[in-house]
């Protein structure tokens, strides 16, 4: 087990829970912090039992962005020796369903950090921005390609150009986040949310997320032949067998993620 120092994590049932835990500074992104999130989200992608991984924030807020007092010192050489987004990247390689539950400010990295969730849950008075532009940089953890694949080239240029605070109402309205919810509901629904999807078959749900990943991208033929290998390779599970079983039999599946 590791041992993190910006991060919190417990499990409950089936279910991961990664806190950031830098509340003074509104849960601020240090490149160690980042880190330790992916890493923590590694070690539960890899843990049979995990089924389903929450992230969210300590304190006030999810994460008002990066904390630039690390970066005001860097220059184009020590950010390309430093490969200073190479553990964002490796975000996109975790094959477990992660829902984030967010709240107060999530600005500019931490903007970026939610969008790396494949469901957003946010408390009502959440607001979300890149406010990168003002401070004469822009988003560089995957910012301007994941919000303009969720909200279109022009809204995307909009926002991301004016550093707008954006309300969880219309990150709702936009398909930004899923959900909107009473602040004091906030987890609560989240654990239920995730309760519901621990209970659908992990494999399943894996290759579900590969295939909608892949559709982003993806022409629509290809994307379909791609799908279809998931399809056919669902076949080959023992949850496959079981949760037609229990169809036909008319009781309650036991999906083993098998």
């Amino acid at each position: 087990m590791y041992s993190f120092e910006f991060i919190e994590t417990t499990v409950k049932g089936n279910i991961a829970v990664i806190e950031l835990n830098r509340p003074r500074q509104l849960n601020s992104l240090n490149r160690k912090m980042v880190c330790e999130i992916v890493t923590a989200m590694e070690m539960f992608d890899r843990e049979e039992e995990v089924r389903i991984i929450v992230l969210t924030g300590k304190g006030r807020s999810f994460s008002a962005g990066a904390d630039i007092d690390e970066m005001t010192g860097d220059d184009p050489v020590s950010l390309e020796l430093l490969n200073q987004f190479a553990d964002w990247d490796r975000f996109t390689l975790i094959k477990k369903p992660i829902i984030g539950a967010v709240k107060g400010f999530v600005l500019g990295g931490g903007f970026e950090l939610a969008l790396c969730c494949d469901i957003l849950i946010a408390a009502s008075g959440t607001e979300f921005s890149f406010p990168e532009a003002g401070l004469g940089v822009m988003p560089g953890a995957g910012g301007t390609q994941r919000l303009t694949k969720l909200v279109g080239r022009t809204k995307a240029l909009e926002w991301l150009w004016t550093g707008e605070r954006i309300s969880a109402e219309t990150a709702l309205k936009h398909g930004v986040i899923n959900k909107v919810v009473a602040p004091e509901l906030l987890m609560e629904e989240t654990l239920k949310f995730a309760n519901r999807l621990a209970k659908q078959p992990p494999l399943s749900l894996r290759l579900i997320k590969d295939s909608v990943n892949k559709a982003v991208d993806y022409p629509l033929y290809e994307g379909m032949q791609y799908e279809r290998k998931n399809f056919y390779l669902l076949f080959a599970s023992q949850d496959q067998k079981e949760g037609m079983s229990a169809f036909v039999e008319k009781r309650r599946p036991d999906y083993q993620g098998k």
